[in-house]
């Protein structure tokens, strides 16, 4: 989110911005080879994900696009400056730069993990596995699941496997999809930097194109 804002700050259009934001996460080649690793015995299942990846990010970037255009949902945040980066090396200045950004983004990322921690102290894995019925609820009950659990990307396919004789592999598509896209976390960094109307609306984008895919990519795999 730190970078996507600088870059809409320099000029990037929103839509580009957002494929990048809910993308990267996913495809990249630490995540595939976590789940490669993961998922040995079904090595096609990594090829799914990374390929429903891109065609959800694809989505999401039109739906953006489509509703909002190129306008600039950023909120006015107040940033430390400092004079004497402007006039040193690059090296300084990048140094400046991750301070600024460390501090501006830190305490958001602190609580939303915070919170995240507690849900996954507390909450009832039990719960979770009884509502694994169909791929239509179980695919939202995952959904739900990676959004408290705000796990990292690199490692949502460790937790993912544990489920694997339990949820259906749309049910666990879904979760590894979502997760890294948005969860607990990404939520309240996404309200303290852009305007809610755009966070919620992202949001929410982001959430029906992703079951979507998936429960599209569950009815053409039967």
């Amino acid at each position: 989110i730190t970078v996507i804002r600088r870059l809409l700050k320099k000029g990037m259009p929103l839509h580009i911005g957002i494929v990048i934001l809910v993308g990267a996460p996913i495809l990249n080649p630490v995540v595939f080879a976590a789940t490669f690793y993961e998922f040995q015995s079904h090595t096609s299942f990594v090829f799914i994900r990374m390929g429903l990846a891109v065609v959800a990010c694809l989505l999401i970037g039109l739906s953006v696009y489509f509703f909002f255009k190129n306008s600039n949902h950023l909120r006015h945040v107040h940033f430390h400056e400092h004079e004497e980066a402007n006039v040193g090396n690059k090296l300084k200045q990048t140094l400046y730069h991750a301070g600024d950004e460390f501090f501006d983004m830190g305490k958001y990322l602190l609580f939303g993990a915070l919170v995240a921690s507690l849900f996954q102290t507390f909450l009832d894995r039990q719960l979770v596995t009884n509502l694994a019925s169909n791929d239509y609820t179980s695919s939202a009950v995952m959904m739900g699941f990676a959004y408290v659990l705000s796990l990292c990307s690199e490692a949502d396919a460790f937790v993912a496997s544990s489920f694997s004789h339990t949820f259906s592999p749309t049910a666990l598509l879904a979760f590894l999809l979502y997760g890294p896209m948005m969860d607990f976390k990404n939520t309240i960094m996404l309200l303290s930097f852009f305007k809610k109307r755009f966070a919620f609306s992202l949001i929410f984008i982001i959430t029906v194109i992703v079951y979507l895919v998936v429960m599209t990519y569950g009815i053409v795999s039967r």
